[in-house]
């Protein structure tokens, strides 16, 4: 892979994450509720399942997850009702974590949480099929090229969500009483809003 292929492929990845989407919005809630260190749990796992999904897509299941379509619609609700779920606790809580100390969340059911919403957009897979091949140089070793792919946009998606945990937590931290109550009930609202935004894109697809 050249130098210029790299950052030409760079620059679009840059372009692609440029609007914060449902993983982007978890990292938010979450980093401002826990603060950043519990947070990158939350990174953690939306990256790994961008991970087995990279996986996934090198290994040729593409087509395989693109013409399931029941098994995709019945992850994307799921993952759908998982959030709504949460930013409806998150909310009610609210005033509960305004008048004691509030309970963190433990790193597994944030990694969860981050790994669940990521993984809930199983066409991610079909995403990640479609936009390698256009970097990669069929004269040259894949997996090589596949790597240095996968790796790049795992970077770039991870420096990402540290910058809107540090940005939420370094406000979280800022904030106490009736302020730091409304930021909880913002943040169960982020949550619903990253629901939307995967019901959205469920519907539209299906369209």
């Amino acid at each position: 892979m050249t130098l210029d292929t790299w950052i030409t492929y760079v620059a679009t990845v840059l372009l692609l994450m440029s609007t914060p989407g449902p993983s982007q919005l978890l990292m938010l809630s979450n980093s401002a509720a826990n603060g950043l260190g519990r947070g990158l749990f939350t990174a953690a796992g939306d990256l790994t399942a961008n991970l087995l999904q990279m996986l996934a897509a090198g290994l040729g299941l593409a087509a395989l997850i693109a013409a399931s379509g029941t098994a995709l619609a019945v992850i994307k609700w799921l993952g759908v009702a998982y959030l709504v779920f949460l930013g409806l606790r998150m909310i009610l809580k609210a005033e509960n974590k305004a008048s004691k100390v509030a309970h963190l969340s433990s790193r597994k059911a944030l990694w969860l949480q981050g790994f669940i919403t990521s993984a809930a957009n199983p066409k991610a897979v079909v995403f990640f099929a479609a936009l390698f091949p256009l970097f990669i140089d069929a004269q040259q070793p894949f997996w090589m090229q596949f790597t240095v792919l996968s790796a790049t946009y795992l970077t770039i998606d991870g420096l990402f969500l540290v910058a809107y945990g540090g940005s939420a937590s370094w406000l979280a931290n800022r904030l106490t009483g009736p302020a730091r109550l409304w930021l909880d009930r913002i943040g169960g609202s982020f949550m619903i809003v990253a629901a939307l935004l995967l019901g959205f894109k469920s519907l539209r697809s299906a369209s």
